[in-house]
C-alpha cells in the first residue's frame, strides 16, 4: 500500500502543477483579452482538441504499449522500427485528413458555430495539429521506456510559456473591438507553447535513444499490431471529444432559438466554460492521480486474489475522492460566484456556482470508479456510461437552454445532468462485481457535512464582517471540524502519508 500511496502523492503534486499553471493562464488570459475573445477562443477550443484526435488515430498510445513490451523484453533494437512506423503513419493520416479539415472550417465557424470570428483561430488550431501529433508519438516513446517526468515536465514548460506569453506579448497585439484578432493571437500562443514543449520532447528523445544502444538488426515493424491497438483507442478518444466538440454548437444553437445574439451565446459559453468549468475542476487533481495509480494497483490485487487489498485500495481511493468533493463543494457553493470575479475580473456570474457546486461532488468521485471499471474489465461499461452521460447532456442542453425563460440556465442544469448521470451509471456497474464487497455509504456523510457547513454559513456570514479569505478559512475550517467529529479521517491516512515522508 505504500507504494501506492507514494506513486499517488507524487502525480498529485505533478497534476497539481500543471493545474495550477493552466488556471494561472485562463485567469490572465481573462484579464488581458476579456470575454468576448475568450469566448470565441473556448468556442473553437473542443474543435482543436477533436482535429488533434483525428489526426492521432490513438497511436501514442499504440506506440506507448508496444514500446513497453519490446523494452520490457530488452528488444531494443526494436524500438526505432516502431517510431518510424508510427512516424510514417501519423504522416499519411495528416495528408488525409489536414486538407479534409482545412475545407471544413469555413462550415463549422459559419453554419454550426454561427460565427465566423472563430474561423481565423480554427485555421491557427489546424496549423498546431501536426506539432501535437509528433510530440503525441514522442510522448508514447517515453512513457514505454518508463521515462515519465520529462512527459510532466513538458507540460508544464508549455504552461509556463503560454503564461509568460499572455502576460507580456498579449496585451501588445490586442486591438480594441476585435476579439476574433485577439482570440487568434491566443491560439497562436497555444501552439508556440506546444512547439516549446515539442522541442524539450525531442531532446529527451534523442538523449534516450542515445543511451539505448543495441547491437540488434532491426527489422521494419508492420503497421498492422501498432492500427489494432490504436483504431480501437481512438474510437473511444473521437467519440469523448466529438462529445466535448458537439458542446459549443448545441449550446449556441439553442441560446440563439432562445433569443441570444450569436456574438452574446458565444461570450456566455466562453465564460462557462473558461472560468467556472476550471474553477470547479481544479482540486480533481487529487482524484484524478487516484484514478492514474487506481488501475495498475487495483489489477495487481486481482491478479493476486487479493480481495482484502482489493477493497482496501478501492475504499481509500474513493472515500478521500469523496472528502475532497465536500470541501470543493461547500467552498464553491459558499464562495465560488465571488471567487470568480475577483479572479476573473468579471463583472456578474448570475449565481452559476450554486447550481453547479452540488452536482460536481458527483464528478470529483467519477474518475477513480472509471479506472476501477477499467482494471476489473469493464472498459466498455465504462465507455458507455461516459457515452450515454455525455449524449444525456447534449440531448438536456438542446431541450432548456431553447427555452427562452431558461436559456443559460438550461444549459448549465445540463452540464451537471451529464456529471451525475455518468457517475451513477458507474456506481450502478461496480455494484454487480461481488469482488468488490464494500459499499457507497461513505459518500453519504461527506455530502451531508457538506449541506450543513451551507446552512451553519447561511446564517454566520451576514453576521460576520470579516473579509473573502477569513470567511474561506472558516468554512473549511467547518467542513474539517464536522468531518472530525463524523470520523471521517482515520488515522491510516496519516500513517501512509508519514511513511511516504519518511521514505523520501
Amino acid at each position: 500500500m505504500g507504494s501506492f500511496v507514494r506513486g499517488t502523492v507524487f502525480l498529485m503534486i505533478v497534476i497539481f502543477l500543471s493545474k495550477l499553471f493552466g488556471f494561472v493562464y485562463r485567469m490572465q488570459f481573462m484579464k488581458v483579452a476579456g470575454p468576448e475573445a475568450v469566448g470565441v477562443y473556448m468556442t473553437a477550443y473542443p474543435a482543436y482538441i477533436f482535429f488533434i484526435s483525428l489526426v492521432q488515430i490513438g497511436l501514442p498510445i499504440a506506440v506507448a504499449k508496444i514500446i513497453a513490451e519490446f523494452y520490457a523484453k530488452k528488444r531494443i533494437g526494436q524500438l526505432k522500427s516502431v517510431m518510424a512506423t508510427s512516424i510514417k503513419w501519423s504522416i499519411a493520416s495528416m495528408i488525409v485528413f489536414i486538407p479534409v479539415l482545412y475545407f471544413f472550417i469555413p462550415f463549422l465557424a459559419g453554419t454550426l458555430l454561427h460565427n465566423e470570428a472563430t474561423k481565423v483561430t480554427l485555421y491557427i488550431a489546424l496549423g498546431a495539429v501536426p506539432i501535437v501529433v509528433f510530440s503525441g508519438l514522442i510522448r508514447g516513446y517515453l512513457q514505454g521506456v518508463t521515462k515519465i517526468s520529462p512527459t510532466a515536465w513538458s507540460q508544464m514548460i508549455e504552461q509556463l510559456v503560454r503564461i509568460a506569453l499572455i502576460s507580456m506579448i498579449l496585451p501588445g497585439f490586442i486591438v480594441p473591438g476585435n476579439p476574433e484578432l485577439t482570440a487568434a493571437y491566443a491560439m497562436a500562443i497555444t501552439a508556440v507553447g506546444e512547439v516549446v514543449a515539442f522541442l524539450y520532447l525531442y531532446v529527451q528523445y534523442l538523449f534516450t535513444k542515445s543511451k539505448l544502444k543495441s547491437t540488434e538488426k532491426a527489422k521494419p515493424y508492420p503497421a498492422m499490431p501498432l492500427l489494432r491497438i490504436a483504431v480501437p483507442s481512438a474510437g473511444s478518444r473521437l467519440f469523448g471529444t466529438f462529445t466535448w466538440f458537439l458542446e459549443p454548437i448545441i449550446f449556441l444553437k439553442a441560446l440563439t432559438i432562445a433569443g441570444l445574439t450569436a456574438a452574446g451565446a458565444t461570450t456566455l459559453y466562453g465564460v462557462i466554460s473558461g472560468v467556472h468549468i476550471p474553477l470547479l475542476l481544479f482540486p480533481s487533481f487529487i482524484p484524478n492521480a487516484l484514478a492514474i495509480v487506481l488501475i495498475p494497483a487495483v489489477s495487481s490485487a486481482i491478479a493476486r486474489n487479493n480481495y482484502s487489498l482489493l477493497n482496501d485500495r478501492i475504499e481509500i481511493s474513493l472515500r478521500m475522492s469523496s472528502l475532497i468533493g465536500c470541501y470543493a463543494a461547500a467552498y464553491f457553493f459558499i464562495h465560488g460566484d465571488e471567487l470568480a470575479l475577483m479572479l476573473f475580473g468579471l463583472e456578474d456570474t448570475k449565481g452559476y456556482m450554486r447550481i453547479l457546486a452540488p452536482i460536481f461532488y458527483f464528478y470529483y468521485i467519477q474518475a477513480p470508479l472509471h479506472s476501477i471499471l477499467q482494471a476489473v474489465d469493464e472498459a466498455k461499461a465504462a465507455m458507455m456510461n461516459s457515452i450515454y452521460g455525455g449524449l444525456g447532456k447534449l440531448f438536456i442542453m438542446f431541450v432548456l437552454a431553447s427555452q427562452a425563460s431558461i436559456a443559460e440556465y438550461g444549459a448549465i442544469i445540463a452540464i451537471g445532468f451529464g456529471v451525475l448521470m455518468t457517475s451513477f451509471l458507474h456506481i450502478a456497474t461496480i455494484r454487480q462485481h461481488k469482488m468488490i464487497s464494500g459499499g457507497f455509504r461513505f459518500f453519504v456523510i461527506p455530502y451531508v457535512v457538506f449541506i450543513v457547513t451551507c446552512i451553519i454559513q447561511s446564517y454566520l456570514l451576514p453576521m460576520l464582517n470579516f473579509n473573502f479569505w477569513t470567511n474561506s478559512a472558516i468554512t473549511l475550517t467547518i467542513v474539517t471540524v464536522l468531518l472530525l467529529l463524523l470520523h471521517q479521517f482515520r488515522l491510516s491516512d496519516f500513517k501512509y502519508l508519514r511513511s511516504i515522508v519518511s521514505r523520501q
